[in-house]
This record gives structure tokens, C-alpha cells and sequence, in this order.
């Protein structure tokens, strides 16, 4: 054994900042085994080279990133193991973001009718004219809704662009309460010419004039059940100034749903009104 090229367990546990604990857990998980093992005395000896990856072991679980996670970056080229790093920063902020949502609609729904009028929501309204869309239209849960809609988009989809593209933004009706104990029916809507009505070959309707109240939120405010904050607020608002609603209320998605961030606007709630 070559002393000045190996470490005792202490002394590089000491200089990789880290407890010898830690590295015995490292070893276990095969993320940082020791170059060798005294048979005699089980003592554990690690050359000065692999500080590197101890060190980065710590700034990794610094991130709270899970040992998994931890391997696959270092077992990975530079450049990839820097990509493995950023898309999972990108995850935390996403799921920090969808956590700051749902805290928000706790505290709304735990002060009730005075939490939905603090101002957390701009509720503004618009004229929507006749629309001819088509739909799909099926019963769900909330745990399938997030895959759903773009699934069903991406049936109908190539349906409108053979038909003279999109006729405005695709939005979701809720025709009956998605929770725990409701599963709609929910209907996609995506409008088209409505010259083509006559050549559809998919299921299609009309959707009449209106005037909507509606409220703007992030892709984060998306996530259920915070979303359902901002239909609070909207039929909050609508009931202070005496509008009834005229039909059932949607989700008009606006945005690139794949390119835009947490924190960007994606969606607007929207709730048909009555004159």
C-alpha cells in the first residue's frame, strides 16, 4: 500500500467534508466504494483522486437530490451529467412552484368567502362570438385530466388542420364537477371554420355567443386542487354583481402548453354569463 496515494476513512472523510457514516452509506449504495478493504481489520482506505466525486456527492445531496439521481450523474460524461443536473433543478422548481399553488388555495379555502377576494385573481370579462368546435367528450377523473387533454388534442388536432386549422384556442368544458366524487362528463373543444361544418368528419357542435367572466392563471395554478381556487373566484365574482351563469364552466388554454414555465400564463378559467 502506497500511503501518500490512499486515505484512511477518517481523514478522507474530513477532507471531503463529509461523516464516515455517509461513506459507509455511499459504499452500500455503490456510489462510492472504497479502493480498499484491510482484510484484517475491515478498515476502509480511498485514494486522494476520488475527493472529487465525494465532493460532488455533497453538493448534489445539497440539492436534496435522491442517491439514484446522485449515480447517474456521476457515472456520466461532463456534459450530460450537467444536463441530468439542470433537468433536475427544473423538476424541484416545478414542483415548488405546483407546492406555493396548493398553499395558496389552502389558505383561500380555509378562510372561505374572505380568502377568494383578496385580489390573488383578476377577474375581467369578454364577448366570445358563435363557434363551431369539435369535441371529445368522456367521463374522468382528476388524476386522468392531466393526460387526457392533450391526448385528446392530439386526435383532433390533425381533424382541424385538415379543415382549415384552428379557429381560436382550445378549452375544456366541465359539464359536471371533477373531484373525488364527480366524474363529469368533461368535453375538449377545438373550434374550426365554421364554413366547413358540412365536411367534418369528427363529432363537432356549436357553441353560441357569449359574454364570459374570466380569470388568468399560471401553468402551476393549473395543478388540481388549487385550480379550483380560481373557479371559486370566478363564480365569487360573477355572484356579486348578480351575473348568473349561462352554462358550464371551461378552461380555455391559451399557450404552448410545452414551452411555457411554471410561473407563465397558460390558462384562463372562464364561466358563460347571462345578460
Amino acid at each position: 500500500m502506497e500511503e501518500d496515494a490512499l486515505l484512511g476513512i477518517g481523514v478522507f472523510a474530513r477532507r471531503a467534508r463529509l461523516s464516515q457514516k455517509a461513506l459507509r452509506l455511499y459504499d452500500r449504495q455503490g456510489l462510492l466504494p472504497p479502493d480498499r478493504v484491510d482484510p484484517a481489520t475491515g478498515y476502509r482506505y480511498y485514494r486522494e483522486s476520488r475527493l472529487g466525486d465525494a465532493r460532488l456527492i455533497v453538493r448534489l445531496r445539497g440539492l436534496d437530490m435522491p442517491l439514484a439521481q446522485v449515480g447517474a450523474v456521476l457515472a456520466a460524461p461532463a456534459a450530460e451529467a450537467a444536463r441530468l443536473v439542470a433537468a433536475y433543478w427544473d423538476g424541484v422548481e416545478r414542483r415548488v412552484a405546483a407546492q406555493r399553488e396548493l398553499a395558496a388555495h389552502l389558505r383561500i379555502h380555509l378562510l372561505g368567502d374572505e380568502g377568494t377576494t383578496d385580489g390573488m385573481y383578476e377577474i375581467g370579462t369578454r364577448e366570445v362570438a358563435r363557434q363551431l368546435v369539435l369535441v371529445e367528450q368522456r367521463h374522468i377523473t382528476p388524476e386522468e385530466l392531466p393526460d387526457w387533454i392533450p391526448a385528446a388534442l392530439g386526435r383532433l388536432a390533425p381533424v382541424a388542420e385538415g379543415h382549415g386549422g384552428f379557429y381560436g384556442d382550445p378549452f375544456v368544458v366541465y359539464h359536471g364537477e371533477v373531484n373525488e366524487d364527480g366524474d363529469g362528463p368533461v368535453e375538449l373543444c377545438v373550434p374550426v371554420d365554421p364554413a366547413r361544418e358540412g365536411a367534418l368528419p369528427a363529432a363537432h357542435r356549436v357553441e353560441p355567443a357569449r359574454v364570459e367572466a374570466y380569470a388568468r392563471i399560471t401553468k402551476a395554478q393549473t395543478a388540481y386542487p388549487q385550480i379550483l381556487s380560481a373557479y371559486d373566484a370566478v363564480y365569487a365574482w360573477a355572484n356579486a354583481r348578480g351575473r348568473a351563469p349561462a352554462g358550464s364552466p371551461r378552461e380555455v388554454y391559451f399557450a404552448d402548453w410545452s414551452a411555457v414555465g411554471a410561473a407563465d400564463p397558460a390558462c384562463d378559467i372562464a364561466l358563460p354569463l347571462a345578460d
